[in-house]
């Protein structure tokens, strides 16, 4: 015989039952909080963002108010804006390369590793994304230039020269675009369970072995992410590249470069070549939305 339920005691649908309205409520509450939340906004903070926003999209609603649309097939197609075009796409593709290569295993020794002032060297390796090109481009010259500390040697045991050269202007995008790759690696290896690479150690898996066939496919998408953003920043870099590169049609004069020349003489051509620089920056950050643009 089934003893009697004490007084007051509830059944299990009874007790699921206030639960799921409680639930309910909070839901509710959370969301008419969240919806008080954006209904307006006090004018004292309303009128400076317009004004911010404004100010970042007129410049570029202007760029494309005055832009030479019916010329600008012929604009684009004309011999020296390919020239610029096509060796800035291959100098920047170049410099992606060449921060891939090198990197990577700087951003992993940097997450994985400890060694001595290790948090001296994470604020070198970031120092170009705050230092101004045009210095970046004076080191790398007395760096590597004819008469630099390190070029001096290359000239006279290799007869390699840098500065002013196509290489150099690859070396200049380098320079300024690897902290980008740097940084997101190194974010991503954090974020990555290291407890992978140690279950391939057990396994008898060398260090480089569960670098190559377990981290590298964990932190693919890291890597993706900076690459796109080392490419869109070496092929907008300027100051660099002007002062260590030189400003040398077909050979280190990229788009950057042209346009900077362009509005002095043809200034359409210098808005044309603006349009592909936007129409770069708009795809990487298209590219990235789902990296950077959460809670939309």
């Amino acid at each position: 015989m089934t003893p009697p339920s004490a007084p007051g005691a509830a059944t299990g649908p009874r007790t699921d039952r206030p639960r799921r309205r409680r639930t309910a409520t909070g839901d509710t509450g959370a969301r008419r909080t969240a919806a008080a939340g954006r209904r307006g906004a006090p004018l004292p903070l309303l009128l400076p963002g317009v004004l911010a926003l404004a100010f970042l999209l007129v410049p570029l609603l202007a760029l494309l108010v005055r832009a030479p649309w019916r010329s600008l097939p012929d604009r684009l197609t004309s011999a020296e804006v390919w020239q610029a075009l096509q060796l800035s796409l291959v100098s920047a593709t170049a410099a992606t390369a060449v921060s891939l290569v090198l990197g990577v295993p700087l951003a992993w020794l940097l997450a994985r590793t400890d060694f001595l002032g290790r948090g001296v060297v994470r604020a070198l390796v970031t120092l170009p994304l705050v230092l101004p090109p045009v210095v970046g481009g004076v080191a790398l010259l007395l760096a590597l230039g004819r008469n630099g500390v390190v070029g001096q040697w290359l000239d006279s045991w290799f007869g390699i020269t840098l500065p002013f050269t196509t290489a150099g202007v690859v070396l200049a995008e380098a320079f300024v675009a690897m902290p980008f790759l740097v940084i997101s690696v190194e974010g991503t290896l954090r974020a990555a369970d290291p407890r992978f690479e140690e279950a391939a150690a057990t396994l008898g898996a060398s260090r480089f072995t569960a670098f190559r066939r377990v981290t590298l496919p964990l932190i693919a998408p890291g890597i993706a992410a900076g690459a796109v953003l080392a490419w869109a920043r070496a092929l907008g870099e300027f100051g660099a590249t002007i002062t260590f590169a030189g400003n040398f049609p077909g050979r280190t004069q990229t788009m950057p470069l042209s346009v900077y020349l362009a509005l002095q003489n043809d200034p359409e051509a210098a808005i044309a070549l603006s349009l592909v620089l936007l129409a770069v920056s708009i795809a990487v950050l298209a590219g990235l939305r789902d990296r950077w643009l959460t809670g939309v």
